[in-house]
């Protein structure tokens, strides 16, 4: 994994909260994160996991993949292509945010299956195989399925 540039990534997380014209506390309340360990990151100071970096995204309304690139977590230019599917996937407005998840699950497993490795932070979110559950979840998510449905009797 690539060393952290902390201090960079905290310019960005205060540049990006000020934007957004929220304080520090109100961040922290909405990412889910404690104000001093919030305060850390945006120093510098702290090394957040990918977890915590989602949940500031979430809670700023960026990209995740933005703050995992600025925090080293994924390499901008090796795993650009992924990054920008990924965020196009999460971009789109037609499809809710189960389908989002299901469609990035087999996007990622995919990827595994043709031999091309998944960062930390996709690894995270998207488990090592697509499971009965995600096709299940898959087909849910989008409201048809065109098998039968079988009901207990």
């Amino acid at each position: 994994m690539a060393s952290l540039n902390v201090g960079n990534l905290g310019e960005y997380l205060r540049e990006q909260r000020r934007n957004a014209q929220l304080s520090l506390r109100q961040l922290a309340d909405a990412a889910g994160v404690s104000n001093p360990y919030l305060s850390q990151i945006e120093r510098g100071l702290r090394k957040p996991s990918a977890e915590v970096l989602q949940q500031v995204a979430k809670a700023l309304r960026i990209s995740a993949e933005t703050l995992y690139v600025r925090a080293g977590i994924l390499d901008a230019e090796r795993d650009r292509d992924e990054v920008e599917t990924r965020a196009v996937i999460l971009a789109d407005p037609s499809l809710n945010e189960r389908q989002k998840q299901v469609l990035l699950q087999i996007y990622e497993s995919f990827r595994k299956e043709n031999g091309f490795g998944t960062g930390e932070a996709a690894a995270e979110d998207a488990g090592d195989t697509v499971s009965d559950t995600a096709v299940r979840g898959a087909r849910t998510a989008g409201g048809s399925d065109a098998g039968p449905r079988r009901t207990a009797g």
